[in-house]
């Protein structure tokens, strides 16, 4: 089932495009997504996105010739008040940082594609760095009311990538979608391919939709395509995520600090790490917040876990060359997963206060200093895989004293040998709720 497929869901709208006065050679708007936000709502109605009153066509050179001077060019012509049109049948080259970051009432339709260069030494050094986890990424969009649309595809060329960062874990790849500090927006009906890291990256933002869209890229030589996730949001609220297909390799949605009052409904997806709050207390020093967050009707199959929310402990550990932390504070409140199905899925629901540790008894002794609570996961059907079997979850917190509140209820999982089980620790409650055992504390996936 792919996002074409997937059912619109009628509720609030948006104003659609009215014709425009002003058209740049021969490009054919396409008509803005009038896309329902629903079932589910994060509560703040969004801002309306007035019509358009001008049109402008970005031609590309052709050739492999970068297109970023005339594409930056058309976009400020374009913008307060424009829609600026990608056609069809164009291929463009992006080999330069785009700084987007100015944009103002402004539609940009992207039905052709949108391919980065591959040159990995110049995106070291020209990415535009995001502060969190060492993040940079290929171009940066932001601003007030942009929408971004029209079928079209940008394409991270990640090859290069995932063979260099086989080599060097510590190499700077860039997220193919940079929306940093948009103040209303909708992204809509786009397929993302190849990304060198994650895919999507929304951070210092609000009031900000993501639906139709289409994630897919795998590696084509024995290096994996690594840390892929579909969408991080960071230092940001009342934003949606629905109504897409996401086939990758890492977090198919994680909410990273100060991710709040946010709904995440009617996704597909494939061959990920689940859902995932987190990671968060990573950094000593800084409070991380993930509040009110609403997950429904998720497919999730080939992934390491369904549910997930996981802390980094109260002393500093490794988890692996490129991710190391722990000892930050803060607080995990007011999550709720309501309904998923998961296939071939390690973990159907994985809680672990001990992130990047995997000494349970020393991260007891150093429980984290970030609090979990108020946490609600139910309706889940379906049948994990033989990796944790008789295991279906791992529920390891370090300290009932920042763990608590948590319900688990309508839970219909089943390990391949036909077992409910999951491994407890340092929850208060959970044995009345799921059924426990204490053997196979082995547990949490990167």
């Amino acid at each position: 089932m792919r996002v074409s497929e997937l059912l619109a869901l009628a509720c609030a709208s948006v104003a659609i495009a009215s014709p425009v006065d002003e058209r740049d050679n021969k490009g054919t708007p396409s008509k803005r997504p009038d896309t329902a936000i629903a079932p589910y709502h994060p509560g703040k109605a969004f801002p309306v996105s007035p019509a358009r009153t001008k049109v402008c066509t970005v031609r590309a050179r052709g050739s492999g010739k970068d297109d970023s001077k005339n594409i930056l060019k058309t976009i400020q012509k374009c913008n307060d008040g424009g829609h600026v049109v990608f056609p069809k049948e164009e291929n463009y080259t992006i080999g330069t940082a785009l700084d987007l970051t100015f944009l103002k009432h402004i539609d940009l339709d992207i039905q052709g594609t949108i391919q980065f260069t591959n040159d990995t030494d110049y995106w070291q050094k020209n990415g535009f760095y995001q502060t969190f986890q060492n993040a940079t990424t290929f171009f940066q969009l932001g601003g007030e009311d942009v929408n971004v649309y029209g079928g079209g595809t940008l394409d991270g060329n990640g090859q290069a990538w995932y063979d260099l960062y086989a080599q060097n874990a510590l190499i700077l790849r860039p997220i193919l979608m940079g929306v940093i500090g948009l103040k209303g927006g909708r992204i809509e009906d786009l397929n993302l391919r190849y990304s060198p890291q994650w895919y999507t990256l929304l951070a210092n933002s609000t009031d900000v939709l993501f639906s139709g869209i289409d994630i897919f890229g795998g590696s084509k030589s024995k290096n994996p395509a690594k840390n892929t996730d579909g969408w991080d949001t960071y230092r940001s609220s009342n934003v949606v995520i629905q109504n897409s297909h996401i086939d990758n390799g890492d977090d198919c949605v994680s909410f990273k600090p100060n991710s709040t009052d946010i709904v995440v409904q009617n996704l597909i997806c494939n061959g990920s790490h689940g859902i995932s709050v987190g990671s968060l207390g990573q950094y000593k020093g800084e409070v991380d917040i993930v509040r009110n967050i609403y997950v429904a009707n998720i497919s999730m199959s080939n992934a390491s876990d369904g549910a997930r929310i996981k802390v980094w402990p109260g002393a500093s550990s490794a988890l692996s060359e490129d991710l190391q932390g722990g000892g930050g504070s803060g607080e995990v409140k007011n999550v709720t997963y309501d309904g998923m199905i998961v296939n071939n899925v390690d973990y159907a629901i994985e809680i672990t206060q001990c992130y990047g540790q995997k000494n349970i008894t020393l991260c007891n002794q150093f429980p984290s200093n970030l609090t979990i609570s108020d946490i609600e996961i139910k309706n889940f059907k379906g049948t994990t895989s033989k990796k944790y079997d008789p295991l279906i979850g791992y529920l390891q917190c370090s300290s009932p004293t920042v763990c608590k509140d948590i319900k688990i209820s309508n839970i219909d999982v089943k390990s391949p040998s036909g077992t409910d089980l999951y491994s407890c620790g340092s929850i208060s409650g959970i044995e009345d709720q799921v059924h426990c055992t204490t053997n196979g504390t082995k547990g949490g996936n990167s």
